[in-house]
């Protein structure tokens, strides 16, 4: 039996530029969205915008990938819509009570130090790189599976128990992590360039 393969060459080039952008587009004005349904507390609602903003994080890497259509644009705003779907998911979360203080705040310092240094580097010494390391693509995943597994939890699809709790500290671990990480890296990175 002949294997299906999903060529590229099958597919608009107009397509490959901007589909991948465009999803990560979407995914950063679905952020406010989802927030504000559980903010209203309509978790059903939420739960499949939800999984599909963590879904095309990962599609539209891979599509950029696979089409070679790596951008500026893309490298700049992918990080920005993981971090406000995630961010802006955690606080809402938090004030519901749904995971501990200590946990989003972990969390948004993390990401606070992460874009103020990003900030503060392109200030003194210019453009700045944006690659993902591997431990933060662990994070984001780790996160998003996370917040997932609360809002299922939270619509009566899971179970709650010691596994939720076990993630829960296994993605605080790569929070920190990550952010050590960046600071060490970018200390690096401004003592070459400076």
């Amino acid at each position: 039996m002949a294997s299906f393969q999903w060529q590229s060459e099958a597919v608009n080039p107009v397509v490959q530029r901007l589909l991948p952008n465009a999803l990560t587009v979407l995914r950063l004005l679905l952020a406010p969205v989802i927030a504000g349904l559980l903010w209203r507390r309509h978790d059903a609602l939420a739960l499949p915008l939800f999984l599909f903003a963590a879904l095309s994080d990962f599609v539209d890497g891979m599509l950029a990938r696979r089409w070679q259509q790596r951008s500026r644009f893309g490298a700049l705003v992918d990080p920005l819509a993981d971090k406000a779907t995630g961010v802006l998911v955690v606080v809402v979360l938090t004030l519901q009570g749904s995971l501990p203080l200590w946990f989003a705040a972990t969390v948004v310092a993390r990401d606070v130090v992460i874009v103020g240094g990003a900030l503060a580097y392109h200030a003194r010494f210019g453009r700045v790189e944006m690659a993902p390391s591997a431990v933060s693509k662990l994070n984001t995943a780790l996160l998003f599976v996370l917040l997932l597994s609360v809002l299922c939890a939270r619509v009566g699809l899971l179970p709650t128990g010691w596994w939720l709790q076990a993630l829960l500290w296994a993605t605080l671990a790569t929070t920190i992590a990550s952010g050590v990480h960046y600071v060490v890296m970018g200390v690096r990175k401004a003592r070459g360039g400076a």
